[in-house]
């Protein structure tokens, strides 16, 4: 349920509705909007039915959250949540690029395509240091040393890094070397390691899985946000389907109907989506046009010589090509980059 408060609420009265909802065993979550606040009460409300909350001061009334996410909806949030990442908002006007290799390799060619990403406008370093590959016998990234050559890549440039993690175990080198916790398409559905990431406050990606549909994925944010983490950005990146012809197929509806469900800011990785460096551009300048809140994009110098999806990845000269040509799509939609 979500129980809003009256304008002129105050802080003794916020707390004690907050202190009688966490005595019967239910958490709260506040959300402070430009007009209204509104607490969130997860857990198993029937504790409450002999002691309705609309009888308590500072209430203006209790409305019930029909939807099966509950923090992740515009009825828990009506306002867009703007994500902060070391100063950098994500789902404000800005629209933000992350962009890098899909793997770190080496620390001269990361060094190097960080700074031309840098140049070009990007704001996140994306690389991957562990890497979830299908075949056990492909590289799986250099662990804990790929980590500190992003972190040293962000001391050169200034590029805030993203990177994925697999293993909860893995927790406190991300908190130390990443700025960004990504949740790849395989553990959208880990709910131990959604849950684990949700414990901690630090910013998560969350990519949707491969046949995930969008409740599914508004679903899996919830388990994140429901421990207290609300700093999560949602990631189209292709979903199955019985096409062949490109890597996975690009759900473009999904950003504009997320936005309408959901308040959590959404980007889109059309590198995944499409597996073939040709497609990434349009479907870049399409996604953005569709509203989006940023990109993924993979750039590589030596695609032909990538550890792992060269061909998907785009040149660093393409890519300031591509950012040229986002800027005047971004101003189209009254956003910029």
């Amino acid at each position: 349920m979500i129980i809003v408060l009256k304008p002129g609420a105050t802080p003794t009265e916020v707390e004690h509705l907050l202190s009688k909802i966490k005595e019967v065993g239910l958490t709260p979550h506040i959300s402070k909007g430009e007009e209204r606040t509104i607490i969130g009460v997860i857990g198993d409300e029937r504790v409450l039915q002999s002691q309705p909350l609309s009888v308590y001061p500072g209430v203006e009334k209790v409305l019930p959250i029909l939807a099966p996410y509950k923090l992740v909806s515009r009825e828990f949030k009506r306002e867009n949540t703007v994500v902060k990442v070391n100063g950098v908002g994500i789902g404000a006007k800005r629209i933000v690029v992350m962009a890098g290799p899909c793997a770190v390799e080496t620390k001269d060619l990361l060094f190097s395509i960080a700074q031309e990403v840098k140049d070009a406008g990007a704001l996140f370093l994306r690389g991957g240091a562990f890497k979830p590959r299908t075949s056990p016998y492909t590289f799986q990234g250099l662990g804990e040393e790929g980590l500190e050559y992003l972190a040293e890549a962000k001391q050169k440039t200034g590029l805030l890094v993203v990177t994925e993690l697999m293993d909860p175990r893995d927790i406190p080198l991300m908190m130390r070397h990443s700025d960004m916790i990504q949740i790849g398409t395989r553990n959208m559905q880990n709910f131990r390691l959604l849950a684990e990431v949700g414990s901690y406050d630090k910013p998560v990606l969350l990519k949707r899985g491969l046949s995930a549909t969008i409740k599914e994925f508004l679903l899996s944010a919830e388990y994140i946000l429901s421990r207290g983490n609300h700093q999560v950005v949602l990631c189209e990146r292709g979903i199955r389907t019985f096409e062949t012809a490109t890597r996975n197929t690009l759900d473009l509806s999904a950003v504009p109907l997320i936005r309408q469900l959901s308040h959590l800011p959404i980007i889109v990785d059309p590198s995944h989506a499409m597996g073939r460096t040709d497609l990434v551009a349009p479907m870049a300048k399409a996604a953005i046009a569709a509203g989006a809140d940023g990109l993924l994009i993979e750039v590589h110098s030596h695609p032909e010589e990538a550890y792992s999806d060269g061909e998907q990845a785009m040149l660093p000269r393409d890519f300031a090509a591509l950012m040229t040509d986002l800027r005047r799509i971004a101003l189209a939609v009254d956003r910029e980059i």
